[in-house]
C-alpha cells in the first residue's frame, strides 16, 4: 500500500431484511433482532496517513460538522486506544443519503478503523476493532466484521449468515428520519418475539418501525404504495430508505429505469462479504 497518496476504500451500505424490537433496556436503549445484508454499493473513503498526529476531513459533500463526523471520531478513537502518533487526512464521497437507514456513517467509521489499523500498524484484531466500533454506534460492528449477519442485543451480538447473491432496487425519498424520534415514539412495539433465521428468510420478520414512520411521515406511506406495482417495498432500519427485492439483475435495472424520473433509485446487489474486506485481503 502506498502511504504517499490517498487510496480509496469502499464503505458498503447495508439493508435490514427485517427489524423487530424485542424489549426496552434499563439504560433506555432497545433490544432488537435484525438480519443485515451488505450491498455492493455505498460510500467511498479516501485515506492518507500523515506523519503529524492531526486528523482532518477534507472536501465534505454532506452537512455533518467535522467534529461530529464518525470518520473523524473513529480515527481519533483509534489513536487514543493505541497511542498512535500518526495522523490522517480523510475524504468521504458520500453516496448513501443521510438518514436513509443504510448505515452510511457507521460503515464510513468501520472503514476508517479497519484501514488505519492497517496503515498505522496498530495491530488490533477484528474483535478489538468491533469493540471500539460499538462505542461509535450499534451498527459499526457489522461493518467491522464484514459479513451479512443476524443481530441481537442493540445490534452488537452478531451471527454470520450466508444469504447468497441477491438483487434489490433501492429508493431514496427526499427526507431523512431520526432514529431517536422513532424509538421514542409511544406507538412503537417493544415486545416482539424473536424469530428464527428460517422464518426471517421466509419473509416473516417485518419491520416494527414501519407503522411509526408511516404515521409520522404520510408521504412515506404514499411512496410505499406507489412502488407496489414493482414488487414488495420494504423499509430498512429506522431510516427513509426503501428496498424492493428483485428476481435478478435485469429486473432490478429495468425497475430503476422505469422509476428514475420519479425517485432517486439504484439497482444493487446483496452480498455476503464486504467489498472492503476483499480489498484489504488482496492488498
Amino acid at each position: 500500500m502506498n502511504g504517499n497518496r490517498a487510496l480509496a476504500w469502499p464503505a458498503p451500505a447495508k439493508i435490514n431484511l427485517f427489524l423487530r424490537v424485542t424489549g426496552r433496556r434499563p439504560d433506555g436503549y432497545h433490544n432488537i433482532q435484525t438480519l443485515f445484508q451488505l450491498l455492493d454499493w455505498g460510500d467511498e473513503v479516501r485515506i492518507l496517513p500523515t506523519a503529524s498526529s492531526r486528523i482532518t476531513r477534507l472536501d465534505a459533500n454532506y452537512s455533518v460538522p467535522e467534529s461530529e463526523d464518525l470518520v473523524v471520531r473513529a480515527a481519533r478513537l483509534l489513536q487514543a486506544e493505541t497511542g498512535c502518533r500518526q495522523g490522517a487526512e480523510l475524504t468521504v464521497d458520500k453516496r448513501i443519503p443521510l438518514g436513509s437507514g443504510m448505515g452510511g456513517g457507521s460503515s464510513d467509521a468501520a472503514t476508517v478503523l479497519l484501514v488505519l489499523n492497517r496503515l498505522w500498524d496498530c495491530g488490533l484484531s477484528v474483535r478489538e476493532l468491533a469493540r471500539l466500533g460499538r462505542i461509535l454506534g450499534a451498527d459499526v460492528p457489522v461493518f467491522i466484521h464484514g459479513r451479512s449477519a443476524m443481530a441481537e442485543g442493540i445490534g452488537e451480538r452478531l451471527e454470520p449468515v450466508s444469504l447468497g447473491e441477491r438483487h434489490y432496487l433501492l429508493v431514496f425519498p427526499e427526507f431523512s428520519i431520526s432514529t431517536s424520534e422513532v424509538f421514542s415514539d409511544p406507538g412503537l412495539p417493544r415486545n416482539s418475539a424473536p424469530i428464527s433465521l428460517e422464518q426471517a428468510l421466509a419473509g416473516e420478520g417485518g419491520n416494527d418501525c414501519e407503522a411509526v414512520v408511516k404515521s409520522r411521515f404520510p408521504e412515506f406511506a404514499g411512496i410505499l404504495e406507489s412502488l407496489q406495482p414493482w414488487g414488495e417495498p420494504l423499509m430498512t432500519g429506522t431510516g427513509s430508505g426503501i428496498f424492493l427485492p428483485m428476481p435478478g439483475k435485469k429486473s432490478a435495472i429495468s425497475a430503476a429505469r422505469a422509476l428514475k424520473t420519479l425517485y432517486n433509485v439504484r439497482a444493487v446487489r446483496g452480498v455476503d462479504r464486504s467489498e472492503l474486506h476483499a480489498k484489504l485481503d488482496s492488498g
